[in-house]
């Protein structure tokens, strides 16, 4: 990344969200300098969720992982290195299966989980690695293909409102029903392939929440979108009275 982008980014951040929590870069990458970012495959005793060691991440560390190393089938799937499912899946994210498998109750039936894979095209992983880091830490040679803010509302207004400052059309961030994972990788990946890549607001998923604070959502950028909104915040509502009274609030949110 342009080190002129990610300070200049940086600097506007802390100063447009009164520091509030900086985001995470996201890419995917063959070189096998980044094993020694891999975390061991967790087990079902410890941390197995993609986005609850995304919490690591958030707090300064850089992780890795590949097919072998993500925690759980829907994060193989979420994050490319896997497109097979399971045959009860769509009991799983259903109605279970009396005496074999507790359903989780998302959809109302099996049928409907089919029709919604059906029409979710599985994402393939553009490199043996998918990289998370602080975005302080990401070096010249990275480009990001995801920018992934967790933050609490009076934030995400602004990512929200700053992500159709520039749009004819009110739809510069979905929302679509997905997996705490899928929505901070596969979905923003899939807007990523298009002319327009929409921002995504997510962290609705029942199962996600608890590894992030019950305040908090994601909202995940494309990096093409992001280079837009960074563009933009110096001459957005950002500058006026009406966002310094949030980031005043933000502010004292902080204890600052």
């Amino acid at each position: 990344m342009d080190q002129t982008i990610k300070s200049g980014f940086l600097e506007k951040w802390d100063r447009r969200f009164s520091r509030a929590e900086r985001p995470l870069a996201a890419f995917y990458s063959d070189d096998d300098g980044y094993a020694s970012l891999l975390q061991p495959k967790p087990n079902r005793s410890g941390v197995y969720c993609l986005i609850g060691m995304l919490r690591r991440v958030r707090q300064g560390q850089s992780l890795a992982f590949t097919r072998d190393t993500i925690g759980c089938q829907g994060g193989g799937r979420y994050t490319g290195f896997s497109t097979a499912m399971g045959s009860d899946f769509k009991y799983f994210l259903s109605c279970g299966l009396p005496g074999k498998l507790e359903g989780e109750r998302y959809k109302k039936t099996p049928e409907l989980v089919e029709r919604s894979i059906a029409a979710t095209p599985p994402l393939l992983a553009e490199g043996k690695y998918l990289v998370f880091k602080p975005w302080t830490a990401v070096e010249p040679a990275e480009t990001p293909r995801v920018v992934i803010f967790f933050a609490v509302p009076d934030v995400l207004s602004g990512l929200f409102t700053l992500a159709n400052f520039r749009r004819a059309s009110e739809e510069g961030v979905i929302c679509p029903f997905a997996a705490g994972c899928g929505s901070i990788i596969g979905l923003p990946l899939a807007e990523a392939r298009t002319a327009n890549p929409r921002a995504v607001l997510g962290m609705f998923d029942p199962s996600a929440r608890p590894h992030v604070e019950s305040d908090v959502l994601t909202f995940a950028v494309p990096w093409a979108r992001f280079l837009e909104m960074n563009e933009d915040m110096d001459e957005s509502f950002l500058i006026t009275p009406t966002w310094d009274t949030i980031a005043h609030r933000l502010a004292q949110r902080r204890g600052s």
